[in-house]
């Protein structure tokens, strides 16, 4: 591709490690790209994560550079900027009171029909995140290794997802992290998110770069790949810095 003028980045196991935050490596290197383009970061996580993950992590820097960072969490249904004043809110798409309670039903239901509804957890299973319903197999904050080990071939998260489809199929189900599935409307996925970041920044999706770590035909990255736009896969967060070294020096200064 042309030098891309907005590089966009998943969050968990591409900025850092699931729920936690960034490596002062990664904050200094978000900075460094801000200041030559766009960024933007699109996760199915809730706008809390993205504060104690990157914004508290992020090192002082001017205006000029935090005006360039866009915040799109559950998957670009909302949409913060960043000033000196704090985040502000650009948008917020939730769903209805009765789309909330029919999703929070059926996966619990399913859940436990399909025995995945568990009784050791770290957090609550299941969560509103205004446009987005999330349920966490083992709670929002369970441990990396756990969750890692829960499902390790996605049987049991994709056979939820398709459980919870059938009984709502007004709302979109789709597989999250490496333990949830999230319920938003529909149509809404990471491609969307790069729809939305296309007309709010007025950036051609040609001209826009991702970088993800599920970019795999059933990963939650995957939509962006097959909407035609760029994509860098990652392994984690220290593959994003290598690969973010390597990219910084090429893009030009303004």
């Amino acid at each position: 591709m042309t030098t891309p003028r907005l590089v966009a980045f998943d969050l968990d196991d591409t900025l850092a490690p699931s729920k936690s935050a960034i490596d002062p490596r990664i904050g200094d290197l978000l900075l460094a790209l801000a200041e030559r383009v766009q960024v933007a970061i699109i996760s199915g996580g809730q706008l809390q994560q993205f504060k104690t993950q990157v914004v508290e992590r992020l090192p002082e820097t001017t205006a000029t550079v935090l005006a360039n960072m866009h915040l799109m969490p559950t998957c670009g249904t909302q949409y913060y900027r960043l000033t000196d004043a704090g985040i502000e809110t650009v948008y917020a798409h939730t769903l209805s009171d009765d789309e909330k309670a029919r999703a929070l039903a059926a996966v619990e239901e399913e859940a436990k029909r399909l025995g995945v509804w568990e009784s050791e957890t770290w957090g609550p299973i299941l969560e509103d995140r205004g446009s987005q319903i999330t349920f966490s197999a083992l709670g929002q904050s369970a441990p990396l290794d756990a969750k890692m080990a829960w499902d390790p071939d996605g049987a049991k998260k994709n056979a939820l997802r398709d459980a919870v489809a059938a009984r709502i199929p007004d709302l979109e189900v789709r597989s999250g992290g490496s333990t949830s599935v999230d319920i938003t409307h529909r149509g809404i996925d990471k491609a969307y998110g790069m729809r939305k970041l296309a007309e709010q920044t007025g950036i051609h999706l040609d001209d826009m770069l991702f970088v993800g770590d599920r970019l795999d035909e059933h990963g939650n990255d995957y939509p962006v790949l097959a909407m035609g736009v760029t994509c860098q896969a990652v392994e984690g967060w220290e593959d994003t810095a290598v690969f973010l070294d390597g990219l910084i020096p090429t893009l030009p200064t303004h």
